[in-house]
């Protein structure tokens, strides 16, 4: 794409007021209606030549000879990157509503972020997109071994995220014999024992960490332990990772319908499709920089593609605003909205900035 041209004021006002104007009806404008409409205080004929240089740098478009102009994928990103403004009654009212109406108590991360998902895609009018952090950055809360049949020990592993990991260990017969229920109280101490002893080993730390445990801090009496939870945890990990498909939770699909440039039902269909069955290539809109400008707000990069710079053709008639969510500085997900190229980015921007702070506060505590 061309670097964005030097533009006046007065260039900036009558590309600011055809973005809104477009934005707001979903109809081109001509100079006329712009100049009477958004009090520009200059002739129609003077907007109507800024609205032809605007033309000659790309930021506009006729979509048939006698129509009014639209703004392009051009001018949508230099309005972004230059002239709108996040806007704080919208960040004030999702904060607000996430607050009020997310209970996260006792909950799985996944369905308050369902929830949370709803009420963005409310506020916003638009799709909105949630990924649910993958097993390499949620962290080990605890551990607990309980005995079963057959000289058999469940290891159940609850991560951070309120998420569990299990893994059945077959003990050999003569530890199976000293485990289970049949030999009574000195099995249950010492599955508690080492309950106790790998949950404090382990709590805060992702469940890969867990090959690295130190089993030199094992008393004496348990040593013959340690090789079968090492292993069982090295294949509990190993499991995770391999089949770790990365999840994306999405609300909304009936608010961006109403959309007229959804109207068209094989355009919907296909991102329909995209979002069901070939989610694996969205996963560069989220984690990856457009390559263009992105908006940093205090410290939380926006990354905003518009039309043509995403990649995938469902969604080149599309603008996608994403954010990340951390947890203790650390990038674990993101969180985004997708809507048609005309999109109140004001709103946009200010609803996927404040639901990113929301859950990374969130999952700090």
């Amino acid at each position: 794409m061309d670097p964005a041209p030097p533009l006046s004021a007065r260039h900036e006002q009558v590309l600011q007021a055809t973005i809104r104007h477009y934005i707001a009806t979903a109809e081109p404008v001509g100079s006329r209606a712009l100049a009477q409409e958004y009090n520009l205080r200059v002739s129609p004929a003077t907007v109507r030549n800024t609205m032809g240089l605007l033309e000659k740098y790309g930021l506009l478009y006729q979509p048939h000879t006698s129509s009014g102009r639209v703004p392009s994928d051009f001018g949508y990103r230099l309005y972004v990157d230059r002239l709108m403004s996040p806007s704080a009654r919208v960040g004030r009212r999702v904060d607000a509503a996430l607050s009020e109406e997310l209970r996260w108590m006792g909950r799985s991360l996944e369905s308050l972020l369902k929830e949370a998902t709803q009420i963005l895609a409310q506020i916003s009018g638009y799709l909105a997109l949630v990924t649910v952090p993958q097993a390499n950055t949620v962290l080990i809360r605890h551990i607990q071994l309980v005995a079963v049949d057959g000289g058999q020990v469940l290891m159940v592993v609850l991560l951070d995220s309120l998420a569990t990991q299990s893994v059945v260990v077959q003990l050999p017969a003569v530890l199976g014999a000293a485990t289970s229920g049949a030999v009574g109280e000195p099995g249950r101490r010492d599955l508690e024992i080492l309950s106790n002893f790998l949950t404090h080993h382990l709590r805060g730390r992702p469940l890969a960490d867990v090959t690295t445990l130190n089993w030199g801090d094992l008393d004496a009496e348990f040593e013959h332990y340690g090789v079968l939870l090492c292993q069982a945890l090295g294949h509990l990990a190993q499991r995770s990772q391999a089949a770790e498909t990365p999840q994306l939770v999405i609300s909304g699909l009936a608010e961006v319908l109403r959309q007229p440039e959804f109207s068209d039902a094989q355009r919907i269909q296909s991102i329909v499709r995209l979002l069901e069955e070939d989610q694996s290539q969205l996963w560069p809109l989220f984690f990856a920089t457009p390559p263009v400008a992105t908006q940093t707000l205090k410290g939380v990069d926006v990354k905003v593609w518009i039309g043509a710079e995403n990649p995938l053709e469902p969604m080149q008639g599309c603008a996608l605003v994403v954010s990340n969510y951390t947890r203790h500085d650390t990038s674990v997900g993101s969180v985004g909205v997708l809507g048609p190229t005309r999109m109140v980015y004001e709103n946009a921007v200010a609803v996927v900035k404040a639901a990113a702070d929301y859950l990374s506060t969130a999952l700090s505590e």
